[in-house]
């Protein structure tokens, strides 16, 4: 039979009590006050409780089983401090169970990377389980069902202790990763690819399997830690890898894996703020992203210059307007692509292409001023496709061509 206090309990209501509309356990526990003799048997079976708890840890939990042993010593001492714990708090139930938070303490942060916060409720659960199995004997007779009840209620508070110290592990790590994150993306687009850069991927998860590009992009508002972590979430979805930079109000997004790239950025597109879109070249790995990452950086400072441009646009189909802000790769891709195998080629082509746009792309004033049928000017113009890739006949590729003429033609001459 349970015996009412002659103390009024103290109102030691918590928030999360509260909020779930329960007595935390010194209200609750305070209704039936322990007698002297019952905490003195719980005070003294100390040992004993610890010992059994440490006993069942070992048959019943395989995860703790297969822990190094430095980190079973490590939960056997969060369950010691546990049993310490609750019996100090036994002993003057109508004080709020202080002390909780301190059970997790005596081991060190890097213990949530070896057990889960899962695990960590089955120790609890095999902690109350021993009290529970060994109530009858540690309690004096007729309070066995009060020793049972401060047990459990002990518990719940020992769960929520826990899942905070998780909530924080999680939280730092977060933090870590984020900044670890921002550290590797100015690394890659910088080209500074070494070992611990290497390293550095491969603890945020890059998996390093197939091509990598770079998309780039500006944002409505300011990124932050919410909508960051939710921006996170996405580009893991999109892509087998993925790293997130964001600076101020531009973002760059490196994206790799054996899946359709492209498809992912389109897929992204609604992440980034209205404005230009730039996807940068693909390259074959991580090692070489600093391309892909220059390539569409500069891109999106020269987009402005085509209104017309798609959303995404490929840093590639930029080359022009790159040129104009002073890029030396879309200059060097320009000559690579275009002038030099036009002057290394055969038929005149060279020397046709720059007639057909100096005279504003008539097929006619070209054949007048070269000497020659239109229709030998409308062959030699599909050849400068078949020989660059870009069409004469379009008008936003023969922009391309006509600034790949001047550049190189002013690197022939310095």
């Amino acid at each position: 039979m349970s015996r009412s206090s002659d103390r009024p309990a103290r109102s030691t209501t918590t928030p999360r009590a509260a909020a779930a509309g329960a007595l935390t356990p010194s209200q609750s526990v305070a209704q039936h006050v322990p007698t002297s003799e019952t905490q003195r048997r719980v005070r003294e079976g100390a040992g004993l409780l610890a010992a059994a708890a440490m006993r069942r840890l070992d048959e019943d939990l395989d995860w703790y089983r297969a822990l190094p042993a430095e980190d079973r010593s490590w939960v056997g001492l969060v369950a010691q401090a546990g049993i310490s714990a609750f019996i100090t708090w036994f002993a003057d139930s109508t004080r709020p169970p202080h002390g909780v938070s301190d059970i997790f303490a005596s081991a060190p942060p890097e213990l949530t990377r070896s057990i889960s916060l899962q695990h960590t409720l089955h120790l609890v659960r095999v902690v109350v389980d021993v009290v529970e199995t060994h109530a009858e004997r540690l309690a004096a007779p007729g309070e066995e069902r009060e020793l049972r009840e401060a047990v459990l209620l002990y518990s719940r508070e020992v769960a929520f202790s826990a899942a905070e110290v998780y909530a924080r592990a999680a939280e730092v790590r977060g933090a870590w990763d984020a900044r670890l994150e921002a550290l590797v993306v100015d690394a890659l687009v910088r080209g500074d690819v070494d070992d611990s850069v290497r390293s550095r991927v491969a603890a945020l998860g890059w998996g390093g399997r197939g091509p990598t590009l770079v998309v780039v992009g500006t944002t409505a508002a300011p990124i932050d830690e919410v909508r960051a972590a939710d921006l996170r979430r996405a580009t893991s979805r999109a892509a087998d890898d993925a790293l997130v930079g964001i600076q101020g109000d531009r973002l760059v997004i490196f994206l790799g894996g054996e899946g359709d790239l492209r498809a992912a950025v389109t897929s992204l597109l609604p992440r980034f703020g209205p404005g230009p879109v730039v996807v940068g070249p693909q390259v074959a790995d991580l090692t070489e992203s600093a391309r892909s990452a220059r390539a569409a950086l500069a891109g999106l400072q020269a987009a402005a210059a085509w209104p017309q441009a798609p959303r995404p646009v490929a840093a590639d189909d930029l080359l022009p307007e790159r040129v104009l802000v002073g890029d030396p790769l879309a200059r060097r891709t320009l000559v690579a692509q275009a002038y030099d195998p036009l002057s290394a080629s055969q038929g005149a082509l060279l020397e046709t292409i720059s007639a057909y746009l100096g005279t504003g792309r008539s097929l006619e004033a070209a054949a007048r001023s070269l000497y020659v049928h239109p229709n030998t000017v409308r062959y030699r113009l599909k050849r400068v496709a078949d020989v660059t890739g870009w069409d004469p006949l379009d008008p936003r590729e023969s922009y391309v061509l006509q600034t790949a003429l001047a550049v190189g033609r002013l690197d022939a001459t310095s």
